[in-house]
C-alpha cells in the first residue's frame, strides 16, 4: 500500500496483502480528506472491503490504475458520411446513416454502419485485430481491420442483409449477424 496527499484528497494505491496501519495513521493526520483509490495489484473483495470500512463516512472516489490504457468513447455519425468526407475515432464509430462511394469511416475500435457501407471503413487502425466491421449491407469496395486489407469479390455482393467482417485465421472474412428473412 502507499498513502500519498495531495492538497485536496488522500491519494491510496492497494497492490494486495496491504497492512491496514499506516492506513490508520494517515487517517487520523487528515481527518477531513477526501481518499482517491487506485488498484495496482491482485487485491481480494475483502481486503477492499476492510479499506472501505476504514473510510465509512468519507468521500471516496476509484481512480483508473496510472498507465493503464484509457478506454475511449464511442463516437456517433448522425448522418449519411459522404463522398470526400473521412471521419475519425479513437474508440468505436457508429454511423447512422450509409457510408458512401469516397466516403471514409476509421476508428480504434469497431465501425458499425446502420446503413449500406460503400466507401472504405478502417477497424481496429491502431493495431486491434479483435475490432469488426458491422453493417446493414456491406458493398465496400476494401475493408481494413488493423494491419489487414481486403477488397471486394469480383462478383459483386450477395446482398445478403447484415453483415460483419472480422479476423479469422490472419484474414478479413464476411459473415452473417442477426436475423434473416425466411
Amino acid at each position: 500500500m502507499r498513502i500519498g496527499a495531495t492538497y485536496r484528497a488522500l491519494a491510496l494505491r492497494l497492490d494486495g496483502d496491504d497492512e491496514l496501519g499506516p492506513l490508520r495513521e494517515a487517517l487520523a493526520k487528515f481527518p477531513d480528506y477526501p481518499v482517491e483509490i487506485e488498484i495496482a495489484g491482485r487485491v481480494s473483495g475483502e481486503e477492499v472491503a476492510r479499506v472501505l470500512e476504514l473510510l465509512s463516512g468519507r468521500e471516496v472516489a476509484f481512480r483508473p490504475t496510472r498507465g493503464a490504457p484509457a478506454l475511449p468513447q464511442t463516437e456517433v455519425v448522425p448522418e449519411t458520411v459522404r463522398s470526400g468526407r473521412r471521419v475519425t475515432a479513437k474508440g468505436t464509430l457508429v454511423v447512422l446513416g450509409d457510408v458512401n462511394p469516397g466516403g471514409e469511416v476509421v476508428a480504434g475500435g469497431d465501425v458499425i454502419v446502420v446503413g449500406k457501407l460503400r466507401g472504405l471503413a478502417h477497424a481496429g487502425a491502431g493495431g486491434n485485430r479483435e475490432a469488426a466491421i458491422w453493417a446493414l449491407g456491406i458493398e465496400a469496395k476494401q475493408l481494413r481491420i488493423a494491419d489487414l486489407v481486403a477488397r471486394a469479390p469480383e462478383e459483386g455482393f450477395s446482398g445478403q442483409g447484415p453483415e460483419r467482417a472480422v479476423v479469422r485465421e490472419g484474414r478479413i472474412v464476411l459473415e452473417p449477424w442477426g436475423k434473416r428473412a425466411p
